[in-house]
C-alpha cells in the first residue's frame, strides 16, 4: 500500500505495538500525511496520526454527512413533485385533515 505524497511514493509506517515501549520514537515518526499504523499479532490494530490531520478528516466526514442528507432531501422533494404532477396535488384542507387525524390517533 503505497501513497503518493508530493510526487514521491511513501511507504506506510507500520510498527508492532510492542514498539510503544519506546513511545517517544514512535511519536517522533508521526507527521501530517504520514500516520503510524500499529499491529498486534501481525494485524492492524491502531493508527496514530497528527491531530490536525484527524480534525481535517473529521470536518470532511461531517461535510459529507451533511451533503448526503441534503441529497436525500432533494430526492424526496423531487419524488413528491413527480407524484403531485402524476396523481394530482392535495389541497391545504386535505393536508390539515390528514395531520389532525394522525395527531388525534396518538
Amino acid at each position: 500500500m503505497k501513497k503518493r505524497l508530493n510526487e514521491e511514493f511513501v511507504m506506510p509506517n507500520i510498527k508492532p505495538i510492542s514498539d510503544l515501549r519506546n513511545y517517544s520514537a514512535v511519536l517522533d515518526s508521526v507527521a501530517i500525511g504520514s500516520p503510524v499504523y500499529l499491529t498486534k499479532n501481525g494485524r492492524g490494530c491502531f493508527t496514530i496520526m497528527d491531530i490536525h490531520e484527524q480534525e481535517e478528516q473529521q470536518a470532511k466526514a461531517e461535510r459529507y454527512d451533511k451533503m448526503e442528507a441534503q441529497l436525500k432531501l432533494m430526492c424526496e422533494l423531487n419524488a413528491g413533485r413527480k407524484s403531485g404532477e402524476e396523481n394530482g396535488w392535495l389541497s391545504d384542507e386535505d393536508v390539515r385533515l390528514h395531520f389532525r387525524a394522525r395527531a388525534n390517533a396518538k
